[in-house]
């Protein structure tokens, strides 16, 4: 039994060893040679690593890192929007109340008028819409104010965006010529 055995593994070494010998002239007949190919997957693992934690990685931390600048900058406009949707707001509420007061100071006139004589009446209806237009004068005053500081700040995110996007500092003129660019864009 114990011979078997041993015939056994002696043909499947000699087997093996046909199987390996067939390999490896394949091998030679395709003409790769193994130091040179091993030479090579030693270089190719070194410059992949090497690839890999000074260029692959760099760059995606610095898209990252764009990729976030972006992400606050729509935040910021996001948050110059809603402010100024608020401050539209408030500018309506007291137009409203100037408007209310307005009328409520327009019918006191009239209801005093009764008790006035013409000229006192006149004075005033005129007081009354002095204030009425100083009012609203006031308010188109904010409301362009506010208008200006969204169209510069906007400007300032439009050239801020513009340079971390192109990835180099923009010059004098390109920052006037984008904030212009910007400016005109939101006026109409």
């Amino acid at each position: 039994m114990v011979e078997s055995l041993f015939t056994t593994v002696a043909q499947n070494a000699f087997l093996a060893e046909g199987a390996a010998d067939g390999f490896v002239k394949v091998i030679n007949d395709l003409g790769i040679e193994w130091p040179a190919l091993i030479a090579q997957l030693v270089i190719f693992i070194i410059l992949f690593l090497a690839l890999k934690k000074y260029a692959y990685q760099p760059i995606l931390k610095v898209l990252d890192e764009r990729k976030q600048r972006i992400e606050e900058s729509m935040a910021n406009v996001e948050k110059i929007k809603s402010d100024l949707a608020e401050t539209e707001k408030t500018r309506q509420e007291i137009i409203a109340k100037a408007n209310t007061t307005a009328n409520e100071l327009i019918a006191k006139a009239k209801a005093d008028a009764e008790a006035l004589n013409a000229k006192k009446i006149q004075e005033t209806v005129h007081q009354v819409e002095s204030m009425l237009r100083k009012a609203e004068e006031a308010a188109a005053q904010e409301r362009e104010k506010l208008a200006n500081e969204l169209r510069q700040e906007m400007g300032k995110l439009v050239v801020l965006t513009t340079s971390k996007v192109i990835g180099r500092t923009l010059t004098p003129e390109d920052q006037a010529r984008l904030q212009k660019e910007a400016l005109d864009a939101l006026k109409n």
